[in-house]
């Protein structure tokens, strides 16, 4: 399977890097959420991106591609790339830090395990277990085949519908609890570039409802008002 566009470096003039030690020293506070203002919405963090290239072309199905295989091979590129971007925030999202999985708003995510128990945990605990449910899913022949000619399985697309929904919520969490680390370590033009990639290929396949991104829709306004300007 071939994978989703692959992001370059943000550009060294959009770093305003500090050592994580320098991080770890400032009082960010529980949840680091006390943002009425929301300033991942500020013009001058939503401005920035590390690749103009056409988001619609990206997301779009390419001719004579099968829409079960286009799917599967986002959804491993996208879960490689937030897989890889939230282990970037790991040390900042502890028990302590962040004692539930919540989203802007104070949206409140609860994890339901395979007996149909929730479990209101940390965020942590709760991330952990989506990044595991998502590689048990992508390492499962049965569900994602690789070898060529395998049928994928009846109920594909509701399977993936529920990856985006866990990956929409891992980035949700990082802007709402950790976007002054993401900041202080020069992450959010890619973090910006990721978000809009995503929400606009669940956009172009029907993957997630509008009250699934209803959370996050005042940013996904403001960038692509952003990617016309």
């Amino acid at each position: 399977m071939g994978g989703c566009h692959s992001y370059p470096s943000a550009r060294e003039a959009d770093r305003k890097a500090l050592q994580p030690s320098d991080i770890s020293n400032q009082k960010l506070g529980i949840n680091n959420n006390n943002q009425e203002g929301r300033p991942y919405l500020l013009q001058q963090y939503v401005c920035q991106q590390i690749t103009h290239a056409d988001m619609y072309a990206l997301t779009a199905l390419p001719p004579g591609v099968d829409k079960a295989e286009w799917l599967a091979s986002n959804t491993v590129a996208f879960f490689k790339h937030i897989n890889l971007f939230s282990s970037a925030l790991s040390e900042f999202c502890t028990p302590s830090t962040c004692p539930t999985a919540c989203g802007p708003g104070n949206a409140v995510y609860v994890w339901t395990d395979d007996h149909g128990r929730k479990l209101k945990c940390s965020a942590p605990l709760y991330f952990d277990y989506a990044m595991s449910y998502i590689q048990d899913l992508l390492t499962d022949e049965d569900v994602f085949p690789t070898k060529a000619g395998a049928a994928f399985p009846t109920g594909f697309v509701f399977l993936v519908q529920k990856v985006f929904l866990l990956l929409f919520r891992t980035l949700a969490h990082i802007y709402w609890s950790h976007y002054s680390e993401t900041l202080l370590l020069g992450l959010h033009p890619h973090l910006n570039t990721l978000f809009m990639h995503l929400t606009l290929f669940c956009r172009q396949h029907a993957l997630l409802d509008p009250e699934d991104t209803e959370p996050l829709q005042d940013l996904i306004t403001a960038l692509g008002q952003q990617g016309r300007t």
